[in-house]
């Protein structure tokens, strides 16, 4: 009887549980219950709603084990972001977001104490404010009694699966995005954090993809009726799940899309030259030790808080609308930077983007249709940068991008993607993190051998879109005019 596994993929702003299976050489995916994920903000401070978000778990739990055994479960969930425990086993307060504003400024003052090339040396980790080690700065400096009240630090996947095993346990490839991981030693940098004034008694032990963290309390088995299930410390990290989806062999090029862009590929080992501190390409953790060398760009977040920004001021557009009215505007009129900081916290983002073409000496779109043509045509371009720097750094070429996630249902975008760069994209699964949870859960389960042979099932699994490269030469002529706008924006926040 084929194993049946039940996946948890928590996203920026939603969450869904579906059921995995394996039947006839291909992974079949059914979603059982899907919630919103809910920012709360109060006074200053924006916290994820961890309480809310747990009792969607259980709900999900009890639909799966009323339609059936379960064996086992997988987390995974967005990276950087933590709860602290108290010697009880105790939250102390709500996880912050890392939009946040209150690490502002933090990167800053750690290198003031730690060297910013020597922080990378030690960890190959891009800079952003976001960081796990600048929000753990930002507590050991602004609000030290919570540190010392604290047991425990957990990540945010880890934080659940403590709460429906009550172990504590730090899963590989999440651990890689705290900026404070030493991806060759694949261990925490504990001399690092010492150095900084935090406290490294509130790490927990590290486990590897594919290892357990334990199996439902008792409690649960009995509020579900169930036996005990295993949770599997799946790839937590949910880029790190998509990137083990991914249908490809040999050297591949990956943009993973969604709310972030993650460009990159997968090294045997990191990759710390001086050409990668210069870039800001960041070395995290995958399945069976290897690393996803990648960029992390804004990506379609400036989509989504566009089209929020213009509901909240009473325009009912769907995503099908703005991509209509994109491909309605007229091309290469303005560019922004996708990860120029404006960009990064919720607000007026259409106006954001206005200003910027407007201090940049460009022309400042003015319909919706003019925004959403400047944004995607940036972060097309921004592809392009991306592409020709990672072949730069590793040496390598790519014959073709995959594109993996819920962004490649924005067809615009991977049209686009494939004529800025000049390489065919292979869009697809669009269920990548998804996938990749569910095969890392049959892998344990003894299901399926390996990644590689998880990669050819879910080849088998999907239909991948391929987007031919056109028009390449009208990108190659804007190319320098681009370059010179993100010097300008580089300039002007200096």
């Amino acid at each position: 009887m084929a194993k049946k596994v039940l996946a948890f993929d928590f996203g920026a702003s939603s969450g869904r549980a579906m059921i995995g299976e394996y039947i006839d050489g291909q992974i079949k995916i059914t979603e059982i219950h899907r919630f919103s994920n809910d920012l709360v903000k109060v006074g200053d401070r924006m916290y994820w709603d961890i309480l809310r978000l747990f009792h969607e778990v259980k709900t999900a739990i009890n639909l799966a084990v009323k339609a059936g055994p379960v064996d086992a479960i997988g987390i995974d969930t967005w990276g950087v972001d933590f709860g602290l425990l108290n010697k009880h086993g105790e939250l102390l307060a709500n996880p912050v977001n890392y939009r946040d504003e209150r690490t502002v400024g933090m990167p800053e003052e750690v290198f003031e104490k730690i060297p910013k090339r020597e922080l990378y040396a030690l960890t190959g980790t891009q800079t952003m404010r976001i960081n796990t080690l600048y929000q753990l700065y930002y507590l050991a400096t602004r609000r030290p009694e919570l540190l010392e009240q604290a047991e425990t630090m957990l990540f945010i996947p880890d934080l659940i699966a403590y709460m429906l095993t009550g172990a504590c346990r730090a899963e590989e490839t999440i651990a890689s995005t705290s900026n404070f991981f030493d991806p060759e030693k694949r261990t925490f940098c504990y001399e690092l954090l010492e150095k900084l004034g935090i406290p490294t008694r509130i790490l927990p032990e590290i486990i590897r993809p594919g290892e357990s963290y334990g199996v439902l309390t008792p409690a649960l088995c009995e509020e579900f009726d169930c036996d005990p299930i295993p949770v599997i410390a799946v790839c937590t990290h949910d880029t790190a799940s998509a990137f083990a989806s991914a249908p490809a062999e040999g050297d591949f090029a990956c943009i993973s899309c969604g709310t972030w862009s993650l460009f990159g590929t997968e090294l045997q080992a990191p990759l710390r030259t001086e050409k990668s501190y210069e870039v800001e390409y960041t070395n995290e953790g995958g399945h069976t030790g290897t690393t996803r060398f990648l960029k992390n760009i804004i990506g379609l977040w400036l989509i989504q808080e566009s089209r929020r920004q213009w509901i909240r001021e009473g325009e009912q557009v769907s995503y099908a609308d703005l991509e209509r009215e994109a491909l309605e505007a007229e091309p290469f009129q303005c560019f922004i930077d996708c990860d120029a900081p404006e960009f990064e916290t919720s607000g007026d983002l259409p106006g954001r983007v206005r200003r910027f073409c407007e201090v940049t000496g460009q022309y400042v779109p003015q319909s919706r249709g003019e925004v959403m043509r400047c944004i995607y045509e940036s972060l097309a371009m921004k592809y392009r940068m991306n592409i020709q720097t990672l072949s730069e750094v590793t040496g390598k070429k790519y014959a073709c991008i995959n594109m993996l996630g819920g962004g490649i249902k924005d067809t615009l975008l991977c049209r686009l993607t494939a004529a800025a760069t000049g390489i065919t994209v292979v869009a697809g699964p669009i269920e990548a993190t998804v996938m990749g949870n569910v095969a890392v859960q049959l892998i344990a389960l003894g299901e399926i051998e390996n990644v590689k042979a998880a990669r050819e099932v879910i080849k088998n699994s999907i239909e991948p879109m391929i987007y031919e490269p056109q028009d390449t030469a009208a990108w190659e002529a804007r190319e320098a005019a681009y370059r010179k706008i993100l010097g300008k924006s580089a300039q002007n926040r200096a």
